[in-house]
């Protein structure tokens, strides 16, 4: 149930200058300008734009004695009036400069052809009912639906699409209890990451008055008999600050159905750690209440316990330190399996008797492999583990006390997930994809070991005409990086093909293989996709991982520069027709590659980024990301920051590659204020012809439940830039 912020901790820094007269007195002149300089922005020669006149104060912060400029400080509230006049001003400037571009009106139909393919999620058994989620194609939200056995009639039981016009009600989560009567359904808005939960009755499609507000990185875990569900949450925001303020404090609670919210149960707060969240698993016995302990993205977590079969029993603080990984599996009575890499980098499941918890009593039952262990499945008596191999999923199946069973075949090389259930389950379920196939349904038989394919869809694209490579190519410092290239079979190797390089690079979060309508339609195009697996993801483990965190980021940035040059050298493209992309850290990366190198890109498109790295941890859950990145607080790491923060580093007289930042007005993950800063900077600047431009979503987070419209316009906006940018020719699909 833990939904930790994907990223860790330092105390805030507020600044102390305030707007001088004179600011005011420009910003008035400013917002009157801002009408004429965007009525300029029209696509003029060689693609020239005039960008908006955007107002830069003399704002100065000072970081261990040296006095840092931040002149767009005023775009840090996005819901001042100042603010939403740029935004709209930005975007007539972008929208008159996409909308130009010919060859988007068929890639957008190319997309939207591809993209209506019906597509299921995983089923979830609970007694003789299943759930699970499908979308037929163009639906902006997936449905839920239920049956009784899989071969039941479906039923439509909830649909998200109904909840808001536009699609921007999203799902978050849905919970059923065991007896599948009840569900516990969380519902995000405008892509922000707070939830609300309300109880549906399965039975009837109707919600219960149930109402639950201020829930972020939490799921809901239900008692066993359905009486209510565990939940963490925060304190009511202060008013102006729900979608930028920190958050801190997290709480466990316990909702008794039927009950108002400031009714419910405090399990446990820390009023002394303002950085611990908790997330509360129910063990499928129904007797402990399993506490995840965890401190921001960092990748080291506490274990705590909860005996529900005993009245007022106090929270056990069973695994401490925050020196390792500790994921809890499951239950065999009061003995626990838990993942760990504590004296184990890659992985290892041992066994822990919450009566006895002392490190020394703990016996392996799964020791460390050759490659990262990155999931384990507690489901029909067995342990189903998940490993990788340079971002390729090996699956392979344990008996309780370690005794392997054997691997499970998969259909392919590629990424699977799922594989859940209860430990008395005959079956489970995995997705299998990879670059060109689309995600299809296995059912996995656990008395024999033999997959079956459950559901596979029908899109209209043919994976048979492309090919698929993996090498490894030599970094600065010699390291060797995994890199995947997928490109139309009999492609000729002459330096002219348009490629997208796109990479991740941090939280030990893997880039693995999987199925993407734009990655399709890209291909189709004619275009090469890479994909790189830098130091600081997951790839290879936690040895990997820090190795590109701290003050170790720099190496990510040359994995990455690394990769370009590879692809260059081997004649797949050219530095005029090569792109590079990336989300949130990815954006971080691109931002950072394109300051750094800007004569290697012909094309940059950094998304949700974090960009301005001195002051990131002031905003949200920002804080969170201390311990992957370090903090401007301190004066060695303020250096490090210094030295790679994208919007630190644009230098004015600079013709930078063309670039469309993008971002959602609503992100309270990475705050837009990071693109916005950014990109008011970069045409500031930028003293070439290339377009430099910032997309915004309106009503968007940061991607998570965006509606399916949204995601095809956002798709060919970035694909017929890039058409445009890289030279690509006049009709792209070749018709």
């Amino acid at each position: 149930m833990v939904r930790s912020p994907y990223l860790a901790d330092i105390a805030r820094r507020r600044r102390s200058m305030k707007p001088t007269a004179l600011w005011f007195a420009t910003f008035v002149f400013w917002l009157a300008s801002l009408a004429s300089a965007t009525s300029l922005a029209q696509v003029t020669g060689p693609m020239k734009l005039t960008y908006p006149a955007t107002l830069r104060t003399d704002h100065v912060d000072t970081y261990h004695g040296e006095p840092i400029a931040d002149p767009y400080r005023w775009l840090e509230d996005p819901d001042s009036a100042e603010t939403k006049a740029w935004v709209d001003a930005q975007s007539e400037v972008t929208r008159g400069y996409l909308d130009t571009i010919a060859a988007r009106t068929a890639i957008r139909a190319k997309l939207e052809k591809i993209w209506n393919f019906e597509r299921f999620g995983l089923p979830v058994k609970r007694e003789h009912r299943y759930f699970y989620s499908r979308n037929d194609g163009l639906q902006n939200q997936s449905v839920i639906y239920t049956k009784l056995g899989l071969d039941g009639e479906p039923r439509m039981l909830l649909d998200p699409n109904t909840l808001s016009k536009d699609g921007t009600v999203a799902l978050s989560d849905w919970t059923a209890t065991d007896d599948g009567k009840l569900m516990a359904v969380g519902i995000s808005s405008a892509g922000s990451d707070w939830t609300e939960y309300k109880v549906l009755d399965v039975e009837t499609g109707k919600f219960l008055d149930d109402h639950l507000k201020w829930i972020k990185f939490s799921g809901a875990s239900w008692t066993n008999d359905g009486s209510g569900f565990f939940y963490s949450r925060y304190d009511e925001p202060e008013p102006g600050t729900t979608f930028t303020g920190a958050n801190h404090y997290q709480k466990l609670y316990f909702h008794k159905l039927g009950d108002p919210q400031s009714s419910d149960t405090l399990i446990y707060k820390r009023d002394d750690e303002k950085e611990w969240g908790f997330g509360g698993d129910v063990s499928e016995d129904g007797k402990l209440l399993l506490i995840s302990v965890w401190k921001g993205t960092l990748r080291k977590q506490q274990l705590f316990v909860k005996r529900l079969d005993v009245a007022d029993a106090p929270v056990q603080q069973l695994i401490t330190g925050f020196d390792a990984e500790y994921h809890a599996i499951g239950n065999m009575g009061d003995t626990l399996l838990v993942y760990t890499t504590l004296d184990a980098p890659l992985g290892r499941v041992i066994a822990c008797n919450i009566n006895n918890p002392a490190r020394n009593s703990w016996k392996e039952v799964i020791p460390q492999s050759n490659e990262p262990l990155k999931g384990v499945g507690y489901v029909g008596g067995q342990l189903i583990a998940h490993y990788l191999k340079d971002a390729i999923s090996v699956v392979r199946r344990f008996q309780t006390d370690g005794t392997l069973i054997g691997d499970v075949e998969l259909p392919g090389i590629g990424s699977a997930g799922g594989f859940g259930g209860r430990s008395d389950a005959t079956e489970t379920f995995f997705t299998f994809t990879n670059y060109v196939t689309p995600a299809s349904i296995y059912r996995l038989d656990l008395a024999t070991g033999k997959s079956t394919l459950f559901q596979t869809p029908k899109v209209d694209f043919d994976p048979s005409k492309y090919e698929t490579k993996m090498v490894q190519v030599p970094s600065k410092d010699g390291t060797l990086v995994p890199m995947t290239i997928v490109h139309k079979k009999g492609l000729v190797l002459d330096g002219t093909n348009p490629t997208t390089l796109y990479a991740y690079g941090g939280f030990n979060i893997p880039l693995t293989p999987g199925f993407s309508v734009s990655t399709a339609v890209w291909l189709e195009m004619g275009g090469i996709y890479a994909a790189a697996g830098l130091r600081g993801g997951g790839e290879r483990g936690e040895a990997w991982h820090e190795a590109g965190m701290l003050d170790r980021k720099q190496n990510v940035f040359d994995d990455f520069h690394a990769c370009a040059e590879w692809l260059i050298k081997e004649k797949y493209t050219s530095p005029k027709k090569l792109a590079i992309r990336g989300g949130s850290n990815g954006g971080l990366l691109v931002g950072a590659a394109m300051t750094q190198r800007p004569e290697l890109y012909g094309a940059c498109v950094p998304a949700v980024g974090v960009l301005d790295m001195l002051r990131f941890h002031q905003f949200t859950i920002g804080w969170a990301w201390v311990s992957e990145y370090g903090s401007s607080a301190d004066a060695e790491q303020y250096k490090v920051l210094k030295a790679y923060s994208p919007l630190h580093n644009l230098k004015p007289g600079t013709a930078y590659p063309p670039t469309l930042v993008m971002t959602g007005d609503h992100d309270d993950r990475v705050v837009p204020a990071h693109s916005f800063k950014f990109a008011a900077e970069l045409q500031h600047a930028h003293a070439g012809d290339a377009p430099v431009l910032i997309r915004i979503e309106k009503s968007a987070g940061h991607g998570a439940g965006t509606p399916t419209s949204k995601l095809i316009d956002s798709a060919a906006d970035v694909l017929a830039f890039l058409h445009k940018a890289l030279a690509m020719p006049d009709q792209p699909f070749g018709d």
